[in-house]
């Protein structure tokens, strides 16, 4: 889809190691610098559907809906990466834009992922791609290294209806160890790989540049997803083969929808193929 960085690879076990006692990797190379405006481009063409009254950060299933952002998430190289981490089959059953706009008091508050997701067993990577160069001064993802040994359910949350807060779940400041505090700065065109059960969150956006990242959620096929808590839950098959068959199934998108909304099923998207 995009023109794919010169020094793409694999994980080296010093990362794959660190992925285990850290609970991520970043700077992992896919994309070229020379792709960094095709990148903008996605995100403008997609990003210019929605209604003006919908914020991205909002909306989700953009595999499901997108046939383009589908192909993105079927990315070699970036399933290579996965697989280094959870192995030759695994499923996608997430994937969505997380947006700061220049000057922009968006904040996504400190929390663990698998706090949000009734799946068993809790073992879920996400991919962080980077749409534009993102760092300190415009709201990177920060993480709390090796935060995830602590589990799934490892910290307190309460809820925050701020109007700033993107998620309104927070793990309160008092429960953060600071001094392991991590900054996720991309390139355009990097990725990162972070633990479901890793502490993190990002600031607002002070710069008078934009930040955007895609993210793309994977678990190997033997994790299962309670339907009573996510009855819209989907898997599609990103790599290998799916002998358990634990989850309802997504189509493959075959052209180009919109959600409007956090949730919904691959049907929902049919009519606008």
């Amino acid at each position: 889809m995009f023109k794919i960085h010169k020094d793409i690879r694999r994980l080296t076990d010093e990362e794959k190691k660190q992925y285990e006692h850290s609970g991520y990797v970043k700077n992992l190379p896919v994309f070229s610098p020379d792709a960094a405006g095709d990148l903008h481009n996605f995100f403008e063409q997609l990003s210019s559907r929605l209604p003006k009254d919908i914020d991205i950060n909002k909306t989700n299933m953009w595999h499901k809906a997108s046939k383009k952002f589908y192909d993105l998430c079927r990315t070699p190289e970036i399933l290579d990466y996965v697989e280094d981490i959870l192995g030759p089959n695994f499923v996608q059953w997430g994937g969505q834009f997380f947006h700061k706009e220049p000057n922009s008091g968006s904040i996504v508050p400190w929390h663990q992922d698998a706090q949000y997701w009734p799946l068993k067993p809790a073992n879920a990577v996400t991919v962080w791609l980077a749409v534009y160069d993102t760092d300190i001064e415009n709201g990177a993802m920060k993480v709390v290294s090796g935060s995830h040994k602590k589990g799934a359910g490892g910290f307190s949350h309460h809820t925050n209806h701020s109007k700033d807060y993107v998620l309104d779940q927070e793990v309160s400041s008092d429960q953060i160890e600071k001094e392991k505090i991590v900054y996720m700065d991309l390139k355009a065109g990097e990725i990162s790989l972070h633990n479901d059960a890793l502490l993190h969150g990002s600031d607002p956006n002070k710069s008078d540049r934009r930040r955007c990242g895609i993210t793309m959620r994977f678990s190997p096929t033997n994790v299962k997803g309670d339907l009573k808590e996510w009855p819209f839950f989907e898997t599609q098959l990103a790599r290998g083969v799916d002998d358990l068959k634990l989850n309802p199934v997504a189509q493959e998108p075959r052209g180009e929808a919109t959600p409007l909304k956090r949730f919904g099923f691959s049907r929902d998207f049919e009519k606008d193929w």
